[in-house]
Order: C-alpha cells, then sequence, then structure tokens
C-alpha cells in the first residue's frame, strides 16, 4: 500500500499507517481506528496520533460561536494538572475541594444579593444544562408538595418561557413531564417582558424562567418586569409563581456591568439562579452553578444522603463522579481577579463587542440585532433585498476558510424566516484579532456582494404628445 511522508489511511478508512518516525523496532507499524488494538503502542506514538488529529479541529480563539470558556492564564494551567485526579463527588476523601466548592456558591449567593447568603444553598454542576435541570426539579417539586398540601392534584404541571430559551429547557419539561408554555419573540416583543404571561399561566404552573442572555442575541429579559406581571396576577388570582432565572452568561456579567439593573434575589420573586462557571466565570469547560436563595426553597426530599468511600455526604446532582478541578479553578479565579478584575475583563470583552457591533453596522447589507451592551454579543442579519445571490451561511461558510467560526441561524418560532449570525466574544479575544475579523468580514463581503446579479436597467417609455 502506498504510504505518504505523515502517515495514510488506508483504503477501508479503518486503520492509520504510521510514519516510521512515530514507531520503534516491534511496534506495529498500523493501529485500527474503531476497534481497541490487539497490543500496545508506546506513549510518544499514541500521543502523536491524537495530537495530530486534534490538530484538525478548528482554532479555538477563533471560535466566535461558543459561549464557553477558551483561555485561562498559566497558572490556572499548573493548577489544572494538578488537580485532574480529584473527584467532586468524593468530599469524603477531597473535603478541602468540597469546602471550596461551598465558599464558591456563598461568594455567588453574595454577588446575586441573597437576603442572607449564609442561609442560601448551592452547588456546582457539570455545567448550565445540569444547573437548569435541578432548579426545574426544584420548582416542581415544591409545587407538587404545595398541591398535595392543599389536597389539589399534582398531575399536570407547567412552566412557562421564551420560545428563544436554551435547548436544555425543552429537555428539562421532555424529560420530567411538565409542558412547556412558550412566549413567541416578534420583532415587537424581542425577548419575554411580561406582556399577556397572564394568559399563559395558571395555577399548575410551578415557575416562569427568565433569561439574563438569551443565546440567540445576548438580550437580557427583564427579570423586574417579568416578575412584575406575576405580582398582578397573586393579587388578582391567589398564584404565587416563583421565577427562576436562567444566568448561564448574564449572572457573571450583569453584576459587574450593569450593578443597578435589578434581575438577581433583589426581585423577591426569583427563587433560584444559575450560570455557567465555564462561560463569563472564566473558567475551562465544564463548570456550572445553581443557588437558591435560602434553603427552604431547595426541598430536602431531592437531597440524597450518600455512603460512599467510607463517608456519607449529601448530593443533588444528575452526574455523580465528575472533576473537581474546575471547581478550584473557579475560586482560583475568584481569589486572581477579585470583583474589580472580573470587571475589567467583563467590560474588555463588552468594549470589543461593541467595537465589532460598530464596524457591523457600517456594511450596507447588515442590520444589527444586538449591539452587545448586554452580555458582550452582537448579532445581526441581512437587509432586505441582498438575500437573492448570497445568505449569511455563504458568509459564515466564507469565513471559515479564514479560520473564523461564526455561526447563522433561524430565529424560534414565530420568526423562523428570519436568519441571523452571532459573535460571541471571550476574554481572549483582543481588539487586534477583532480588527483582523472585521478586515476578513470586509474582504468576504466584497467577494459575496461581486457575485450579485446587476439591477435590471429600466426600459425607457416614449411619451407621446
Amino acid at each position: 500500500m502506498k504510504k505518504f511522508e505523515q502517515g495514510h489511511v488506508s483504503e477501508e478508512f479503518d486503520t492509520v499507517e504510521l510514519n516510521p518516525l512515530f514507531t520503534r523496532p516491534g511496534e506495529a507499524t498500523q493501529l485500527p481506528r474503531n476497534r481497541m488494538p490487539t497490543s500496545e503502542s508506546l506513549a510518544e506514538t499514541a500521543y502523536q496520533i491524537v495530537h495530530d488529529e486534534a490538530m484538525l479541529d478548528g482554532n479555538a480563539r477563533l471560535n466566535l460561536a461558543t459561549f464557553v470558556g477558551t483561555w485561562m492564564d498559566d497558572q490556572a494551567g499548573r493548577l489544572y494538572v494538578e488537580a485532574a485526579d480529584k473527584n467532586m463527588i468524593d468530599k469524603d476523601e477531597y473535603p478541602q475541594t468540597a469546602a471550596i466548592e461551598q465558599r464558591c456558591w456563598q461568594m455567588l449567593a453574595d454577588l446575586w444579593h441573597a437576603p442572607r447568603p449564609d442561609h442560601a444553598i448551592g452547588t456546582s454542576t457539570i455545567g448550565s444544562s445540569e444547573a437548569c435541570m435541578l432548579g426545574g426539579l426544584a420548582l416542581k417539586r415544591r409545587w407538587q408538595h404545595a398541591r398535595k398540601a392543599a389536597g389539589k392534584p399534582a398531575d399536570k404541571p407547567n412552566l412557562v418561557l421564551s420560545s428563544a430559551v436554551q435547548v436544555c429547557w425543552e429537555k428539562f419539561c421532555n424529560y420530567w413531564d411538565v409542558e412547556p408554555r412558550f412566549v413567541p419573540i416578534s420583532l415587537d416583543h424581542k425577548t419575554m417582558d411580561g406582556t399577556d404571561l397572564e394568559n399563559l399561566v395558571d395555577e399548575n404552573t410551578i415557575g416562569v424562567v427568565a433569561i439574563m442572555g438569551v443565546t440567540y442575541t445576548g438580550m437580557y429579559e427583564p427579570v423586574k418586569k417579568i416578575a412584575d406581571a406575576l405580582d398582578a396576577v397573586q393579587a388578582k388570582t391567589g398564584w404565587d409563581i416563583p421565577i427562576h432565572v436562567d444566568g448561564a452568561s448574564g449572572a457573571m456579567i450583569a453584576p459587574f456591568l450593569q450593578p443597578d439593573l435589578e434581575w438577581d434575589f433583589r426581585v423577591e420573586r426569583v427563587a433560584s439562579i444559575n450560570t455557567s462557571g465555564h462561560k463569563y466565570g472564566l473558567v475551562y469547560p465544564g463548570l456550572g452553578w445553581v443557588v437558591w436563595r435560602d434553603a427552604s426553597l431547595l426541598p430536602e426530599d431531592l437531597i440524597f444522603k450518600v455512603t460512599y468511600l467510607g463517608g456519607q455526604m449529601p448530593t443533588f446532582a444528575l452526574n455523580f463522579s465528575r472533576p473537581g478541578a474546575q471547581v478550584l479553578l473557579q475560586y482560583y479565579n475568584f481569589l486572581r481577579l477579585g470583583f474589580e478584575g472580573y470587571r475589567r475583563v467583563q467590560a474588555a470583552s463588552r468594549d470589543v463587542a461593541l467595537y465589532l457591533s460598530d464596524a457591523v453596522a457600517k456594511f450596507e447589507p447588515f442590520e444589527l440585532w444586538t449591539d452587545g451592551s448586554d452580555i458582550p454579543v452582537m448579532a445581526w442579519q441581512l437587509k432586505d433585498g441582498y438575500t437573492d445571490n448570497w445568505t449569511l451561511y455563504d458568509l459564515t461558510d466564507s469565513l471559515r476558510t479564514r479560520g473564523w467560526l461564526v455561526p447563522a441561524y433561524p430565529m424560534p418560532e414565530a420568526l423562523t424566516s428570519l436568519t441571523v449570525a452571532r459573535v460571541v466574544v471571550r476574554n481572549g479575544l483582543s481588539r487586534d484579532l477583532a480588527a483582523g475579523f472585521v478586515e476578513d468580514l470586509t474582504a468576504h463581503v466584497h467577494e459575496l456582494e461581486s457575485l450579485r446579479a446587476p439591477l435590471p436597467t429600466p426600459k425607457r417609455v416614449a411619451f407621446h404628445h
């Protein structure tokens, strides 16, 4: 079989032939791709194969699609390697990591203005998806307890949320038999803002989810306005409906950049808040947090007392064994940056987002949807008349040739005919890199525009007097 300089994939695509540089005497020169090799290979060889395949992935720093952190400093990298073997669930074996986990969510409870942070309760999770599931489970269980205590049926729970909600909430409703009631967004109501909320809630509503940083656009939903609408519902019907704030991104932005915005536990109706430590918490994936305003809001029967490796520990999680290193990285960031450090980092990201949105707004074909003034995310659409010869999908495909990963996608229900492109600015996307992106965007837009068919020349019409 013909061999290439850097190794060759067989015609059956099920083995990899190794360059002799990667082999040693007596070592096999082929490794199967889809079944476990029969014998060992050298560590250097296995490393090189995995390393080389991973190089085919995109450059994480140029990934403008993801909210997930792609950069930490060298000290964090050292800490990550040192703590890679810690299992977060094993609190008996790693009691100090467990204590640090508690410090972290107490810091978040304080950051989010819990009335008494020492009376709050929280936990780390694999990410915001698990945190949302736990927040939803607590809403459902509290509603069930209240219904049963009142002698009423508890078999038809529903949850009210925006049509632009992250898919994890659709999963929650599907997996735990909760009816989702979606509030459609529109050009007049770009987020769920409390309008017509009284027509969607009833005595079976376990809660309302408010999003601090809609995935599609980065916009904040007005938590206080939603709470006011629910206050009016309670005054009329007696239904006391709590709010869970999905702050996957915004809960680590708003405290630093919009400190006067009332969205957190300052709003009494907010029972719980989640965030992603691995997004604007500035930690590598995967880490999430969920915090309840008061321990009484997390039903005791959701907490398991588990005997594990010689000790007994409480646990409220969907996952069992999970890495503890990210919890230590979060604590490192809290100590390293403090409030002022986080404010400067998030402000720098927002400045880059505003720079990019200002540049994009100057392109004739584009119309901004959001400019990055909430979380550092900006989105835009094509103006009418510019979709005849190219689309935003063409643009994002073209940008990929330069390494930029920019998503284009249809908006949710009621606006599915509208396509937007979105850029997420994270720590690590410098102003210089952003300027390079604008240069590439300019070149690719000009190239696509050159493909547009010229407008037909209007025919002269002869007028006879």
